[in-house]
């Protein structure tokens, strides 16, 4: 919470109110630290069974390194496994993009659905990225 707080809080100006919801006791989260110190620098959070993308920050000294992409590609190996676990044979993961990063999720596969929104006093775009669960299936399996 201290990374998302200190990224959409103090970088951007969200609402400190806005930032804890519903969904954080629930979601799948994932944390990325530095080795050997464990400091922790970025996170994304994964809403399912409905496979939304939220609350993907980077602090802003490691943005350069293209760790958000790494977080991304873990996110989507864990969306993978779990929707093994519901014998389903593809998903579609949805996000919300900020429209300055919009190019950061098109990098890793997400295409703009529908015309640009206002969420939390922000521009957004809704954007989808479909992803096969089993590639090893041949098509008339699945």
């Amino acid at each position: 919470m201290k990374i998302r707080i200190a990224v959409f809080v103090d970088e951007q100006k969200f609402p400190l109110d806005t930032e804890a919801d519903e969904y954080d006791a629930v979601a799948i989260h994932l944390l990325l630290r530095l080795v050997p110190s464990l400091e922790p620098i970025g996170t994304i959070r994964l809403i399912t069974p409905k496979y939304k993308l939220t609350r993907l920050c980077v602090l802003p000294r490691y943005r350069k390194l293209r760790l958000g992409d790494l977080l991304v590609k873990e996110l989507h190996k864990y969306a993978i496994q779990d929707a093994r676990t519901r014998s389903l044979d593809q998903i579609t993961i949805v996000t919300h993009s900020q429209i300055p990063v919009k190019a950061f999720y098109k990098r890793s596969g997400y295409v703009e659905e529908g015309e640009e929104f206002d969420e939390e006093g922000a521009p957004h775009q809704k954007m989808l990225v479909t992803l096969q669960v089993d590639e090893t299936r041949k098509p008339e399996e699945r």
